[in-house]
């Protein structure tokens, strides 16, 4: 089993930064994917970027492209997400998740076997 703790959201002004942090503990000696997504009500929880460990790569969405970046240090428990210009329409839950089987950036949502229980940004206008 693998538990995720995410933190590091919080109440930000429009165009600041946010650096939020997921720190993964139990099952972490093998090969896995780490990933964020996010979720706003009433609409479906999105790709937010992701980050694999053989080959070391990293895959983002369009919209965050440029702006956002994730990382895992040697630490390979914790996975960063650093969101730089943010935007209101950034405004959700984000959630950090873990695949267990699949080891590619391109890991779909089905993908992901655990997920964190979420921590909110919000980016005022």
């Amino acid at each position: 089993q693998v538990q995720l703790v995410e933190s590091g959201g919080g109440l930000v002004q429009d165009g600041g930064s946010l650096r939020l942090s997921c720190v993964a503990s139990g099952r972490s000696e093998s090969l896995y994917t780490m990933g964020w997504f996010r979720q706003v009500p009433g609409k479906e929880r999105a790709f937010v970027a992701a980050i694999s460990r053989s080959p070391d790569s990293t895959y983002y969405a369009a919209s965050v492209k440029g702006r956002f970046t994730i990382s895992r240090p040697n630490a390979k428990n914790t996975v960063y997400l650093q969101m730089n210009s943010l935007k209101p329409e950034d405004t959700a839950v984000y959630y950090c998740a873990v695949a267990e089987f699949v080891d590619s950036g391109l890991a779909t949502r089905s993908d992901y076997d655990y997920w964190g229980q979420g921590t909110q940004v919000t980016v005022s206008s």
